[in-house]
């Protein structure tokens, strides 16, 4: 008989052994589990098990990888900034001004958020603008470089940081060089779906809405021009510019907020509701007409709790506020506070839907036909409520008949506010404790406000304190049409939080194609004949 060579024998030897190993081992492994030797092959784990297993540690492993290297230092401008790639739920932008507050714009939709961190100002930079401010002209150009430098590098190690980190995690726990690699490749192929569903939704005009939070008085500086905002449409390096600009400001040498200066095109009204007593809304007040420049502020009733006699002391502030005061009877506010208003200076009464012309702005409105401060409800106050409107949009018409009309209406309750869809352009109510904002059938806005008093003392009465609400309303000098708004949110009774949200109307932003608003035109003109649209609603 020929002899086999003994290096065949051997290559046998290693590929037959562990096969003959395969049955003992799931043998002794099915005795592990039942205390007794069975020859039956044990089941192994399923494979949505194993998958959901292997993203697991791809996610994780992504995670650690951007915390240890997924950032970059950026010098942006005068400013030096670091910029970080987040997992989040959400996407977006945000931009720490520390420690000034935080800018959130909705830039993108992706399980990752951009965080811009603006750590300094470098003295030498900041030094050679305040030197020669020729060079502001040329920020923007310099700002997107830099912008679109620290973008690239970031993606690169995010790129890196994200592989290795899911790869590493994926050795540790598989200890198998295959299961790594797969690891490292699914985290890739995660990185690049979620950039690509970035660039898809990317929207550079989100630096048109910026959402600010943090302290107050710096919300006008960071937020911007509203004029320039609408008026300006090559929109996302001009912005980010400005937005570098005004930073660059609030960090010069000198350590001090620069003073702001608002667009003398633009008129600024202030819209308050329901302060119900509260002796902190004076001051707050105060401190937002300082800061936007306000040039009126408009209070759409429920300034008193009971409207008692003994109560209107508490209006005397009124008349150091900074700007003329327009004011409406509410459901808390009696007559008798309406007269003491009326001889207080620099407050302006609206009633009966008699117009009048403050800063630039014709007003007209209704006072609430309720008075109610234990706060129940007449029968047929709704339709109360609607008498009144309607009288008031009766009013509104008489006052565009003549060439006169009025650019806003204002009214307490929503109810009575609906009424006069189609004979303003915009018209203003509060009544319900919460903001709101919408475009009625025939094409007035109705702008319902916050509790600029926080709900008074109904703060306490629920599990967390009503937030203190009050909204900056920006309109155009020459066609007096609402251009923006800020909603303006302080914490209630006990925080400190502060949240100030730029919104454009949809006719306002870029591409937009203009349609005409209502101009006080009667029931029968073209502006009530428009196409059925949704029946209207109470909120």
């Amino acid at each position: 008989m020929a002899r086999v060579p003994a290096a065949v024998l051997h290559v046998l030897a290693e590929v037959m052994n562990p096969i003959r190993t395969v049955p003992r081992a799931l043998a002794r492994r099915r005795r592990d589990r039942r205390g007794s030797a069975t020859p039956e092959l044990a089941a192994g784990p399923r494979p949505w098990t194993r998958a959901a297993g292997l993203v697991a540690v791809v996610l994780l492993g992504a995670w650690l990888g951007l915390l240890a290297v997924g950032n970059v230092r950026v010098p942006v401008g005068p400013m030096d900034t670091t910029m970080t790639l987040r997992p989040s739920l959400a996407g977006g932008t945000k931009i720490n001004v520390s420690p000034l507050g935080a800018l959130q714009l909705d830039s993108h939709v992706a399980p990752v958020r951009l965080d811009v961190n603006v750590d300094q100002l470098d003295p030498a930079r900041a030094q050679a603008l305040v030197d020669h401010p020729e060079r502001l002209s040329g920020l923007q150009d310099e700002v997107a470089r830099d912008v679109e430098h620290g973008t690239l590098d970031l993606a690169v190690r995010s790129c890196v940081a994200v592989v290795t980190g899911a790869t590493a995690l994926g050795l540790a726990v598989y200890r198998r060089p295959r299961r790594a690699l797969a690891s490292g490749g699914l985290a890739l192929t995660l990185l690049v779906a979620s950039g690509g569903t970035a660039y898809a939704t990317w929207n550079p005009d989100s630096v048109l809405e910026p959402k600010f939070s943090g302290l107050l008085s710096s919300a006008p500086s960071l937020v911007g021009n509203a004029r320039s905002i609408v008026t300006e449409f090559d929109v996302y390096q001009k912005e980010l510019a400005r937005l570098v600009t005004n930073v660059t400001k609030l960090y010069d040498v000198t350590s001090t907020l620069p003073a702001y200066q608002p667009d003398p095109t633009t008129i600024r009204v202030l819209h308050v509701s329901d302060i119900h007593l509260n002796p902190a809304s004076w001051k707050i007040i105060a401190s937002l007409v300082q800061q936007y420049k306000v040039n009126v502020i408009v209070d759409s009733g429920d300034t008193m709790d009971h409207g008692t006699a003994a109560e209107n002391g508490f209006l005397d502030p009124v008349e150091d506020l900074g700007a003329p005061y327009v004011w409406v009877r509410g459901n808390h506010d009696s007559r008798g506070t309406q007269e003491y208003l009326k001889h207080l200076k620099n407050v302006h009464v609206l009633d009966d839907g008699h117009a009048r012309t403050v800063a630039g702005l014709r007003f007209a409105g209704m006072g609430d036909p309720q008075y109610t401060p234990d706060r129940s409800k007449a029968d047929g106050a709704e339709a109360s409520q609607e008498l009144a409107g309607a009288r008031l949009a009766s009013a509104l018409r008489d006052e565009s008949a003549a060439g006169t009309p009025v650019d806003v209406a204002v009214a307490h309750e929503p109810s009575a506010a609906r009424e006069v869809d189609g004979d303003v352009p915009l018209v203003l109510s509060g009544h319900l404790h919460h903001e709101d904002m919408e475009v009625m059938k025939y094409g007035t806005r109705l702008r319902t406000e916050g509790s600029t008093g926080g709900s008074g003392l109904r703060a306490v009465e629920g599990k967390y304190p009503d937030p203190i609400q009050a909204s900056i309303l920006y309109f155009d000098r020459d066609s007096r049409r609402l251009q923006a708004w800020d909603e303006i949110k302080l914490g209630g009774l006990g925080l400190t939080t502060a949240e100030v949200s730029r919104h454009l109307p949809k006719e306002n932003q870029p591409g937009a194609v203009r349609s005409p608003s209502p101009t006080g035109a009667s029931p029968t003109s073209a502006s009530r004949s428009a196409p059925d649209g949704p029946a209207r609603s109470t909120p």
